[in-house]
């Protein structure tokens, strides 16, 4: 059943889609409360980029493979990446 679920998209995307939006907006709704958390346009602009795309990038993959193992391979080395490009981005790790 999850595969199905998987395939057809449904409760999957929707959940991907709405974390996304939710990492979006969690640094907008800290600013509101703290001066530790100050984004820009700039840092919202790349977090959107970064964050939109990885998302865009799994519809394609999930589009294209059939094996929920793929998925998960794949979405797992697309979550790595994003970390990794965000660390690098934020404390400039490498």
């Amino acid at each position: 059943m999850t595969t199905t679920m998987f395939r057809t998209g449904g409760q999957w995307r929707l959940a991907m889609w709405g974390l996304i939006a939710a990492l979006l907006l969690l640094p907008l709704i800290a600013m509101q409360f703290t001066r530790e958390v100050a984004w820009d346009a700039a840092d919202f602009a790349f977090a959107g980029v970064l964050l939109i795309g990885a998302g865009l990038i799994f519809e394609l993959a999930a589009w294209r493979t059939k094996r929920l193992a793929w998925r998960l391979a794949i979405g797992g080395a697309l979550v790595f990446a994003v970390l990794l490009i965000w660390a690098d981005a934020a404390v400039g790790v490498f």
